[in-house]
């Protein structure tokens, strides 16, 4: 049960709908004996928001009106203290010089026209009401007696309820707009679970308590003690709502509650459907909570399509009962509350979609390619708004290569995701060719007109090779990025800036740099450094300058962590730069040492097998690692004798010394080998088995010039 227990903060005339500011703060008397609670008097009010204890004076006497002839002050605190409206032609007392002005208060539920001379003759001369025999109590609101002040409530709460975004807000606006200006209390019920949209729900219907709401029994917002409601000293069922009703409530198909349920209508408490349908809501302890007569009423909550709920509003048995016109205020409110509440459920699914649609597009995980270390954030433009056309993605290529991949689709909706998605499938798919980088940005550009004419987005496309310490970069109009040396020297690349993928007709270049071991590549998408409040190059200069601060503060000879650089790139961002989603890419280049590769290459003779099993022998025996000789030189005789059946150009051998010892052996054949079961009457066909056999991983990439076979061994 997700019960939200009685908040006791409220804002002094934030909301007319917000009936706790009618609770009169009662400071303790000085030196007045406590009376009995059926020997009170309604009160006078020295100021606004104050109220003195009901009881006799200094003199002996009851405490009389203020200076105002026959004008007492309002009972509803704050909120309710608009003046009484006299009938026409009545002579409109004067206030006494002394006398304390009401201060103006917001739009409220106002006493009623006529409610002062009403309440006046109502009451007995001992100062007691009437029609109950008992004072009223201070900070209670007066009973909505004409059509205007029905009219006034419902305009308020129900503006309260529209405030609400989520599930749990329009609850709690209809809870803080109805208690206690229209009732003592109210259980609010919604179905378990909820259904979204045009969904039919399959099972019983179940109903679960959302969240109750009273008046707090004894104790205004600031903990002062308030005269108590009733003059009985055990605590009243209003007190113990939650301990008294059923948490769950299963509609019965043809019974009392359904019928209610059915017929949409509020209805009054002691009315006979709802006499049978509340103990099947509220349990066996329904005759404890409800009061007896006209003092609750049960209003069905009605979406678009199906009731979702039920909603029970509750007075004490010392307020004046619901009338009939209340009935439809009760109508008024549940009809609000349920159409935002199917609102706030499709706009709960909406959000799940697109932030599930966003996960799905970027990578879960990145890889750990050899002699590179990778670190990525996303941030989305709103907690509003999770999807976007930002996209980052890092894709192992052959050679220990790694292609580095930042985007941006233009705009921020479900489209934009999703041509992003489709974008970024075609990028790995092209990446997988091994084709350049100037060569994926125009094949992408080709895929982006075929999607539509406006389908636009920038794209900055690395290769990074750790044997060689370079990196090679193609632009389509993204911002270029930024590397960090190991110094602490932050430079912005030049790269040329290329027209948006999209555009169609126009080449695109690629430049190739070197990639120094140890420092650190920067991609971003235009989100990070632009924003309403700068343009995007006095964003790439602040951008420049916080990477050399923070390296500044690891040294010279230390790069900063990579994961502590992303959150400090983060934290350069503004309250009011959040305009765009943000992708951001950071690659730390440690490379692979000259003296840890080994590369050959073996003319296609039958000779050549013998010839890469010597020189892995000696590779090994340079590198202490014997004891992966036998192995080593039984896949790779079994490789290359594969590549020099077919092959009509030299064959290249590479060992690479990492975590792993990985060989590589290229040919010119484009023709993937497959693993396949040899039978037993097969000369060959076994070589790729003994590799799946006895390697960690293995694997075969097509290139521009032919493939790469290649393995990897642990060592030892």
């Amino acid at each position: 049960m997700t019960e939200q227990p009685t908040s006791f903060e409220r804002p002094q005339g934030a909301d007319p709908a917000e009936g706790r500011g009618a609770l009169l703060r009662t400071p303790k008397p000085a030196a007045t004996p406590a009376l009995p609670a059926q020997a009170r008097a309604e009160g006078a009010s020295s100021g606004p928001g104050t109220a003195t204890p009901c009881g006799k004076g200094k003199d002996g006497k009851g405490i009389q009106p203020p200076v105002g002839k026959g004008k007492e002050p309002p009972v509803n605190g704050p909120e309710h203290s608009q003046p009484a409206t006299t009938e026409p032609g009545a002579h409109r007392p004067r206030p006494a010089p002394e006398a304390t002005p009401s201060r103006p208060a917001p739009e409220a539920i106002p006493p009623q026209p006529g409610a002062e001379q009403e309440r006046t003759a109502a009451r007995a001369p001992g100062g007691q009401e009437r029609r109950t025999g008992r004072g009223l109590p201070p900070g209670r609101p007066m009973p909505m007696r004409r059509d205007g002040d029905r009219l006034r409530f419902v305009g308020a709460a129900t503006r309260r309820i529209a405030r609400g975004l989520d599930l749990d807000e329009i609850v709690m606006g209809l809870c803080r707009a109805t208690v206690p200006t229209f009732s003592d209390a109210i259980l609010v019920y919604l179905r378990d679970p909820l259904p979204v949209g045009d969904e039919r729900p399959t099972g019983p219907v179940v109903l679960r308590l959302r969240r109750t709401d009273r008046i707090p029994e004894d104790r205004d917002t600031d903990g002062v003690l308030l005269p108590a409601f009733e003059p009985e000293p055990e605590p009243s069922a209003l007190a113990e709502l939650s301990s008294l009703t059923t948490e769950l409530c299963e509609v019965h198909p043809g019974g009392a509650l359904n019928e209610v349920l059915r017929g949409v209508r509020p209805v009054f408490a002691d009315a006979p459907a709802a006499r049978a349908a509340l103990p099947e809501l509220l349990g066996e302890c329904a005759e404890t909570v409800v009061p007896s007569g006209q003092h609750a009423i049960l209003a069905p909550l009605r979406g678009r399509r199906r009731v979702i709920g039920a909603a029970l509003f509750l007075r004490r048995p010392d307020r004046l009962a619901f009338e009939g016109d209340d009935l439809l205020v009760a109508a008024q409110l549940a009809t609000h509350s349920a159409l935002g509440i199917d609102k706030a459920v499709l706009y709960g699914r909406e959000a799940y979609i697109a932030d599930e649609l966003q996960r799905t597009m970027l990578p879960e995980t990145l890889p750990r390619p050899t002699g590179v270390r990778l670190a990525s954030r996303y941030l989305p433009a709103a907690e509003t708004a999770r999807v976007g056309g930002d996209w980052y993605d890092a894709i192992p290529l052959p050679g220990s290569r790694v292609a580095l991949v930042v985007g941006d689709v233009m705009g921020h909706s479900m489209t934009s995701a999703a041509i992003m998605g489709q974008l970024r499938t075609t990028a790995q798919t092209l990446a997988g060719l091994d084709l350049p980088p100037q060569e994926v940005l125009h094949h992408l550009d080709e895929q982006a007109q075929r999607l539509g004419t406006d389908r636009m987005a920038t794209c900055l496309y690395a290769v990074y090779d750790p044997v060689t310490h370079r990196i090679t970069i193609a632009n389509a109009g993204h911002p270029p990025p930024v590397l960090l040396h190991l110094g602490g020297r932050a430079e912005v690349l030049r790269v040329p800036p290329g027209a948006p993928i999209g555009v169609g007709g126009v080449d695109f270049e690629a430049v190739e740099l070197d990639a120094p071991a140890g420092a650190t590549l920067l991609l971003y998408t235009d989100g990070l450094v632009e924003s309403r409040l700068r343009d995007v190059w006095t964003g790439i200069e602040q951008l420049r300058e916080k990477l050399a601060a923070t390296a500044q503060l690891t040294g010279p000879d230390h790069p900063p962590p990579l994961e502590a650089l992303c959150d400090e790139v983060l934290d350069m961002l503004g309250p009011g730069d959040r305009d765009d989603d943000i992708a951001l890419l950071a690659a730390r280049f440690d490379g692979i040492a000259p003296s840890d590769v080994a590369y050959w290459k073996l003319e296609p003779e039958e000779t050549a097998p013998g010839q890469a099993r010597r020189l892995a022998r000696r590779a090994l025996a340079r590198w202490d690692l014997e004891d992966l000789t036998d192995s080593v030189e039984l896949l790779v005789s079994e490789v290359v004798t594969n590549a020099v059946r077919y092959a009509s150009r030299p064959v290249t051998l590479r060992l690479l010394r990492t975590d792993v010892l990985r060989c590589e052996v290229g040919d010119d054949v484009p023709q993937l080998p497959r693993l396949r079961q040899a039978r037993a009457t097969d000369e060959g066909g076994r070589g790729l088995y003994l590799v799946n056999k006895l390697a960690r991983r293995w694997g075969a990439t097509r290139l521009s010039t032919g493939k790469v076979v290649w393995f990897e061994l642990n060592r030892g």
